[in-house]
């Protein structure tokens, strides 16, 4: 048996690669190939190409970029032809993978699609590529499965894997206990996962960490950084400041840092998730170019970015979106920080609703369950015409 795997964001590397390894762990002599990250290699994937270091958002971004996804959509085309994988699991990154899928069932590959596009929160007139090209859609949230069965689409229900990696990760307990917040209030800061987010969100989380000092000189900030290129940058950008300010990076600590925080600054993206499974309140921070910002406001239809407010239905966490002069949004979280950092009692309210939505959506097993399904679709396919399934 041979899966094939599309996958192009570094969140998604870690789900695929959790997957990858329950799948073989059942099936040893499973064969995995496709785009994705170091992750998914490590657990045994042979890469056709480092996907995920091709990670962008907006337009802008992805227009240079064309000719090389143009190549790698291409490629894959005549991976199929010439090894036909007996099915092509997509995770997320639609405006690349909506290509794969249309390759993969001009081959007569069947197509699972693993963490679905946010179709519900943008672009849902996309739900006819959805039709045309995708077999199954597992989906992770359960207002989202009943969105897409309302529609029409084969999905089912098998909870988001962020939770089954936080239950299973084994924090590294002398980390904790030398940078917890026992004599000290520590904050988390998240740059993001992407190269090109943290070179655009980076300069505003420094003004942010010097404001958030200049009013709480005993708060101590951690930035967990996703590689090490992106730690260097942001390391050689602070210490262009003219004045010493308690910052520590890290890479490779970013489950710890989040756990040990009182609160925290993130760059929009699922860890969101995350900060929800460990009851860590935050600020959600964005930024965009005129035209990305021009043209989301065509196309997105949902009133909140991170997942938490999105599934609340209500802002429960601060979200602050910035383009053009960034001082007004520096200004703005500065202040929503200040709100917890100055005020226990607030801070604690801000967890106790990270609380009551983490009863309402908690559930591991994810990765078990998806394996299930995909194992079963090798082994018997399923009728595509079957109902949505619910937890």
């Amino acid at each position: 048996m041979h899966i094939f795997f599309s996958v192009g964001e570094p969140s998604g590397d870690h789900h695929a690669a959790h997957l990858i390894q329950e799948l073989t762990r059942r099936r040893p002599g499973l064969r995995i190939s496709g785009f994705g990250g170091p992750a998914m290699e490590e657990r045994g994937c042979h890469l056709l190409f480092p996907l995920t270091s091709m990670a962008v958002m907006g337009i802008v971004a992805v227009l240079p970029l064309i000719w090389k996804f143009y190549k790698l959509v291409k490629q894959a085309e005549e991976y199929f032809a010439r090894h036909k994988p007996d099915v092509v699991v997509l995770v997320d990154f639609p405006g690349f993978n909506w290509w794969i899928a249309r390759k993969a069932k001009a081959a007569g590959i069947p197509v699972i699609y693993y963490m679905p596009p946010q179709l519900w929160a943008w672009g849902s007139w996309r739900i006819r590529r959805v039709r045309k090209s995708v077999d199954l859609v597992l989906s992770g949230l359960t207002f989202e499965t009943d969105w897409y069965a309302e529609r029409g689409i084969p999905v089912m229900y098998v909870g988001h894997p962020f939770f089954d990696e936080v239950a299973d990760h084994s924090l590294d307990e002398g980390f904790c206990r030398e940078w917890g917040p026992d004599h000290s209030t520590t904050v988390a800061i998240l740059p993001g996962s992407r190269k090109q987010e943290v070179l655009r969100c980076w300069p505003l989380l420094l003004k942010i960490i010097q404001q958030l000092h200049a009013k709480f000189p005993h708060v101590n900030f951690l930035v967990a950084n996703y590689k090490e290129t992106q730690r260097q940058f942001c390391q050689s950008e602070y210490e262009k400041l003219d004045q010493p300010l308690p910052v520590t990076f890290f890479v490779g600590k970013t489950p710890e840092i989040i756990e040990i925080a009182d609160c925290s600054v993130m760059v929009s993206g699922s860890v969101s998730l995350e900060m929800l499974a460990r009851r860590t309140p935050f600020v959600a921070l964005y930024r965009s170019s005129w035209l990305t910002y021009f043209i989301g406001r065509m196309v997105i239809t949902c009133k909140y970015w991170s997942l938490p407010n999105l599934i609340a239905g209500r802002q429960i966490m601060p979200e602050c979106f910035s383009v053009g002069n960034p001082q007004p949004v520096i200004d703005r979280v500065t202040f929503e920080m200040s709100q917890w950092l100055q005020d226990p009692a607030s801070l604690a309210a801000a967890t106790h609703e990270l609380d009551e939505l983490r009863e309402r959506i908690h559930c591991t097993g994810a990765t078990r369950r998806t394996a299930d399904v995909i194992i079963g679709w090798l082994e018997k396919p399923m009728d595509s015409t079957s109902p949505a399934i619910a937890a």
